[in-house]
C-alpha cells in the first residue's frame, strides 16, 4: 500500500499553473525556428571566456591552497611517488568520488540524453547500466593491484614486468590512445557546449579550456586532483538533482511528460512538417528532428525498453568502455592510490553512484527535449546539445549556465585525471625504462610536470583538428570500442591468469584491433553500397561490428596462445617494481595480508558480478513483459530515478567528509596551537554495510 501511494503521488504531481499537455505547448515559442541554438546564444561571449579561464584559476589556486596547507600543518612530503600516487592512503569516499568524478565525461551528461533523444527511455538505462558494470567489475583488479604490484605506478609497468618490452610498447601504445580519445571527446562536447551557448570561437574554446585543468595538475599531482574531483562532483551533483526535480516537480510531472511522449509518437510526417515549418514552407527532414515514431522501438514508443536502436547502442556501450575503462591509466593510478582497505569499496560505491548521473539526467532533460517538441536537430544532438537545451528552455540565462558549470566540472575533473595519467606514463615507461635509467625522483617530478603541461596544449590543437574533419561527441564515442577495445582482455587477464602468455597478448591486442577497424569499413561499405565517409563510419551497424570484433577476436587470439605455450607465471617479478623514494606510505606489511585481500576479492567479486548481471540482464529483462510503458509503471520508472539521484548525491558529498575529520581537526589544531591529540572518534559507516542491507 505504501509503495503504491507513493507511486501514485509521483505520477500525479503538478505545479498548480500547468495543466495536462501543457508540455506540447512548449514548441509553440520557436514557431520557424529551424534549429534551437540557430539564433543568438543565450549568454554573452564574455560569459564563456569568464567560465573557462576564471573556473581555471579559481580551482587551481583553490586546490593548490588546500595541498599547502596539508603540507604546512599535517606535515604531508611532496616526492615523486606522493606526486603520482598521493601515498596510496585515500579512503572509500575519496575513492568513490575520484571514481564519479573521473567517468563523468562530457559524453556522460550530453551523449547520454541525445541516446534518450534518439531511443526513448532504453538510451538513458543503456547508457548508465552499460558505463557503470565496467567500474564495478575494475575493483576486482584493483584488489589483485595490490596483492601483485603494490609498489608499481602504472598499469604498463606491470605488462613490463611480466611479458617483457615488444609487450609493454604495445601497451602504452594503446594506453596513449585511450587517453588521447577521452580528452579529446572532453574538449569536443565542452567546446561545442561553450559556443552554442556562449557564442564563444569554438576552436579557441578548445585551446583554452584544458588550460583550467594544467595548472592545478602540473601544481599538486594527484593528491590536488583528487581534492578538485572531490568539489566538481559536489557540483554535478547539486545541479543534477535541480535539473531532475524541476524538470518532475516544479515545471511538469511525469504524467505530463507521458503524455507528451505519447501524442509526439502518433504525430504523422504531415504532423511534423507542419510543427517545423515557416508560414506556409515545412524545413522538416526525416530523422532531423525526434518527431513521430521511433524506428525499431515497439509500437514506435519512446516508452519502451523493446527498442532495436537502443540495444544496439547498449552493446556499444558496453564494449566501448571495457576499454576507457581497463585500458584508462587513470584508473589503475586511482586503485594505486587507494589504501587496501578502501580500494575495493570505493570502486563498487563510485560505480553505483555514476549510475544516476546518465541515468536522472538524460531520463529528465533527454526526454522533457521531445516531450516538449524543441527543435533540437540531429546535428545539435549528436554534438551533445539536447542537456543545454531544455535547461536553457526551463531556466533561461540561468539554466545555460548551470550547464556550461557543470560541464566544465566534467571537463577539468576528467582532463585532470587524464593529464596525471599521460604523466606517469612517460614519466614511469617511457623516460625511465628507455631513456634515462638512472633518473631519481627529482627527475621524475619535472617530467611528469612537463608533460601535463604539454600534453594539455597538444590535446587543444587535437580538439580543433577534430573539429575541422568534422568528427563530433557522439562519432567518438561509438568509435572508441573499435580503436581500443582489443586490450581490454589481455590486460585482465594480466593480473588474473597466471598462464596468460606475452606473445598472445601482442597479437591479440594488435590482431584484434586491425580485424576490427577491417571489420568496421567493410560493414559500412556493404550497407552503403561501398560508399565511405564520416557519416556513414558513424553508423550504429558499423560500429557494433568493429566494436564486438575488437574485444572478442583479441580475447580468443589471447586465450589460444596461451593455451598453446601456458606462461605459468609465479607473479614474483610484478611484485619487485622498483620506487625510486623511500616512501613507504601506504605500504604497511599489516594492509596486505593474504586472509584481507582473500575476503576483499570475495566481497568485491560477490557485490560486483551480481550488480552486473543485474543491471544488465535482470532489469531490462523484467522491463520487457510492460512493452509500451503503462502511466504507472512509467511514474516507477521516475519515482527510482529522482530517489537514486537524491541518495547518491547525500552519499558522494557526505562520506568523503566525514572521512576526512582527523585530517581538517589536525590542522584546526596547528592553526590554533591546540594539543595535536584528537578525541576518539567513531568509525565511519563503511559501505559494505549499505550494500548488505540492500
Amino acid at each position: 500500500p505504501l509503495a503504491q501511494a507513493i507511486l501514485a503521488q509521483a505520477g500525479s504531481l503538478r505545479s498548480p499553473c500547468h495543466t495536462k499537455g501543457r508540455a506540447m505547448d512548449d514548441s509553440k515559442q520557436y514557431t520557424g525556428q529551424e534549429s534551437f541554438f540557430g539564433g543568438d546564444p543565450p549568454l554573452p561571449e564574455w560569459s564563456g571566456y569568464a567560465i573557462v579561464l576564471g573556473f581555471g584559476v579559481f580551482f587551481s589556486v583553490f586546490t593548490t591552497a588546500l595541498v599547502y596547507i596539508d603540507k604546512l600543518y599535517n606535515k604531508t612530503e611532496h616526492t615523486s611517488e606522493f606526486f603520482n600516487t598521493a601515498g596510496r592512503t585515500v579512503k572509500t569516499g575519496l575513492t568513490a568520488s575520484v571514481i564519479v568524478s573521473q567517468w563523468t565525461w562530457a559524453a556522460t551528461l550530453l551523449q547520454s540524453s541525445n541516446v534518450a533523444w534518439q531511443y526513448g527511455v532504453s538510451g538513458p538505462f543503456w547508457y548508465a547500466s552499460g558505463a557503470t558494470i565496467q567500474v564495478l567489475l575494475f575493483g576486482i583488479l584493483a584488489i589483485e593491484i595490490k596483492r601483485r604490484a603494490r609498489t608499481a605506478h602504472t598499469c604498463c609497468e606491470m605488462v613490463l614486468a611480466r611479458w617483457g618490452k615488444p609487450a609493454h610498447i604495445s601497451f602504452i601504445f594503446f594506453c596513449f590512445l585511450t587517453n588521447i580519445i577521452v580528452t579529446s571527446m572532453l574538449l569536443l562536447g565542452g567546446a561545442a557546449t561553450v559556443n552554442a551557448l556562449t557564442g564563444m570561437d569554438i576552436n579557441l574554446a578548445s585551446f583554452l579550456i584544458p588550460w583550467g585543468v594544467i595548472l592545478y595538475t602540473a601544481a599538486g599531482g594527484l593528491k590536488a586532483t583528487f581534492l578538485a574531483s572531490y568539489i566538481h562532483t559536489a557540483i554535478i551533483f547539486i545541479v543534477l538533482v535541480v535539473c531532475v526535480y524541476t524538470v518532475y516537480v516544479k515545471e511538469s510531472s511525469t504524467d505530463e511528460i507521458y503524455n507528451g511522449l505519447e501524442a509526439v509518437r502518433s504525430y504523422s510526417m504531415d504532423q511534423c512538417k507542419q510543427i517545423f515549418s515557416k508560414g506556409n514552407e515545412s524545413f522538416f527532414e526525416q530523422g532531423k528532428y525526434s518527431c513521430g515514431p521511433v524506428a525499431d522501438n515497439r509500437d514506435g514508443s519512446y516508452l519502451t525498453m523493446l527498442s532495436g536502436g537502443g540495444l544496439k547502442f547498449g552493446i556499444i556501450n558496453i564494449v566501448g568502455n571495457f576499454g576507457t575503462v581497463f585500458v584508462d591509466q587513470s584508473y589503475w593510478q586511482s586503485a594505486i592510490a587507494a589504501k587496501p582497505t578502501s580500494t575495493h569499496k570505493g570502486y563498487l560505491l563510485g560505480g553505483l553512484v555514476w549510475f544516476t548521473i546518465p541515468f536522472a539526467l538524460a531520463t529528465s532533460l533527454g526526454l522533457a527535449g521531445i516531450a516538449m517538441q524543441l527543435p533540437i536537430t540531429n546535428a545539435e544532438a549528436g554534438s551533445g546539445l539536447v542537456p543545454p537545451a531544455v535547461a536553457t528552455h526551463l531556466f533561461g540565462s540561468g539554466g545555460s549556465i548551470m550547464m556550461t558549470v557543470m560541464l566544465f566540472m566534467a571537463i577539468v575533473s576528467t582532463g585532470s585525471a587524464e593529464g596525471i595519467a599521460v604523466s606517469s606514463l612517460v614519466a614511469y615507461d617511457v623516460y625511465r625504462t628507455y631513456i634515462n635509467p638512472q633518473a631519481d625522483g627529482k627527475r621524475i617530478l619535472l617530467v611528469s610536470k612537463i608533460v601535463i603541461v604539454v600534453f594539455g596544449a597538444l590535446m587543444g590543437v587535437l580538439s580543433v583538428a577534430l573539429n575541422a574533419i568534422g568528427l563530433n561527441l557522439g562519432w567518438v564515442y561509438q568509435f572508441m570500442g573499435t580503436a581500443i577495445g582489443s586490450a581490454v582482455i589481455p590486460l585482465w587477464n594480466m593480473l588474473m591468469w597466471k598462464d596468460a602468455n606475452a606473445i598472445g597478448a601482442v597479437v591479440g591486442v594488435w590482431g584484434g584491433m586491425i580485424l576490427a577497424v577491417i571489420t568496421w569499413i567493410a560493414v559500412t561499405a556493404a550497407q552503403h553500397d561501398g560508399e565511405i565517409n564520416v557519416d556513414n563510419l558513424g553508423k550504429l551497424e558499423p560500429n557494433l561490428a568493429g566494436n564486438l570484433v575488437a574485444i572478442l577476436s583479441s580475447g580468443l587470439i589471447h586465450v589460444l596462445f596461451s593455451l598453446w605455450k601456458p606462461q605459468n607465471y609465479d607473479f614474483k617479478s610484478m611484485g619487485e617494481i622498483k620506487m625510486l623514494e623511500d616512501d613507504q606510505r601506504g605500504l604497511a606489511e599489516e594492509d596486505y595480508g593474504d586472509k584481507f585481500l582473500d575476503e576483499a576479492k570475495a566481497w568485491v567479486q560477490k557485490w560486483g558480478w551480481g550488480f552486473t548481471i543485474l543491471m544488465v540482464i535482470v532489469w531490462p529483462v523484467l522491463s520487457l513483459p510492460a512493452g509500451v510503458f503503462s502511466r504507472d509503471y512509467w511514474s516507477m520508472w521516475v519515482f527510482i530515478s529522482i530517489a537514486w539521484s537524491f541518495v547518491a548525491t547525500f552519499v558522494i558529498v557526505w562520506l568523503p567528509l566525514w572521512e576526512a575529520q582527523d585530517t581538517f581537526i589536525g590542522i584546526c589544531r596547528s592553526i590554533t596551537g591546540w594539543p595535536k591529540e584528537a578525541p576518539a572518534q567513531a568509525k565511519a559507516p563503511e559501505p559494505a554495510a549499505v550494500a548488505q542491507v540492500a
